[in-house]
């Protein structure tokens, strides 16, 4: 079984591999790995939490984390939808994390 700390290292590991970081609001990453962990032992995968997930893994693969958008969220904002990944240089340069649209087609929402 996975365990929170499972959950954890594997939004760790995400970062470091795409070169993103995370969020600096400890409280919000720890409310979001929670919520992976929480949708992991629901789902079976950990979907993203700040989207509504089907329950069956084919309708849900572009929402597992990091989800299918995130690159390009990072890319266009400077972080992903959720705001749990971010450009490496977003904090240095003083941005500040905004609402973003909604990537997934309407068809998944």
């Amino acid at each position: 079984m996975t365990s929170l700390e499972d959950i954890r290292n594997l939004v760790k590991s995400n970062a470091e591999y795409k070169g993103w970081i995370l969020n600096n609001d400890e409280e919000w990453v720890e409310n979001l790995i929670i919520g992976l962990f929480e949708n992991r032992k629901r789902y079976g995968y950990p979907s993203c939490p700040c989207r509504l997930a089907y329950g069956e893994y084919a309708l849900d693969k572009d929402i597992i984390c990091p989800c299918d958008y995130a690159e390009l969220d990072i890319r266009d904002f400077g972080h992903c939808y959720c705001a749990l990944f971010f450009d490496k240089d977003f904090f240095k340069k003083g941005k500040v994390k905004k609402m973003i649209p909604e990537r997934r087609p309407p068809r998944n929402i």
